[in-house]
């Protein structure tokens, strides 16, 4: 059964997943570890889920933390160096993959379970009367060392609605994060093309 709370967090964190979409940092310089033979490979823009009416464009693989992940997620990666690419739309869709190589199958699997129950515990702290929010489980997925899909629509008294979906996976050591989000509930969600592409995510890490 989903799980409705409400966060007064969370619209920020949705909007925020929005509009960074449309200031990707054009000459930004690719992270070092993306230049290694051995590194991890990212999405392209042809693998994010569909948009019904405008191409996605990618953007350069950085270092660091992507901003919109930084409020949820941000005091589990304090340990790892972290490397992201940022996707956007013409509209306002965005998405973020965030790769994080860890020193072991062990932390990585640790790192991954973190990640799992930070997102969820984000989703239900704290309260706003103003803002409710609807978040599910959506499952995990039989990639690799597996994966776990969540998704959290917001709705404010005003009127304002926004969805994301974000899943977490695991090749070894090496954890991947996709975020995905646009304005919308879970109907306009594309969940089987996010799990496609969280599966896609996973697999071609490696």
């Amino acid at each position: 059964m989903p799980k409705r709370t409400r966060a007064n967090t969370l619209t920020a964190l949705l909007v925020a997943g929005l509009t960074a979409g449309s200031a990707l940092a054009a000459g930004a310089v690719p992270a070092a570890a993306a230049k290694a033979s051995s590194a991890p490979k990212y999405l392209s823009a042809s693998q994010l889920p569909p948009h019904p009416s405008s191409s996605w464009t990618a953007g350069r693989i950085e270092d660091g933390v992507p901003e919109e992940l930084q409020y949820c997620l941000g005091d589990a990666f304090l340990a790892y160096d972290v490397n992201h690419r940022s996707f956007r739309t013409d509209l306002e869709t965005s998405a973020r993959q965030v790769v994080v190589v860890t020193g072991s199958n062990s932390k990585a699997k640790a790192l991954a379970a973190r990640l799992n129950k930070d997102f969820r515990d984000c989703v239900s702290e704290s309260s706003d009367p103003d803002v409710e929010v609807d978040y599910r489980d959506l499952g995990t997925l039989p990639v690799e060392e597996g994966a776990r899909v969540h998704g959290v629509a917001s709705v404010t008294s005003w009127g304002a609605m926004d969805i994301r979906l974000l899943s977490v996976g695991r090749d070894g050591r090496t954890v991947t994060v996709v975020d995905w989000g646009q304005m919308g509930g879970f109907k306009d969600a594309p969940v089987k093309a996010f799990k496609k592409t969280t599966t896609t995510a996973v697999n071609k890490l490696y």
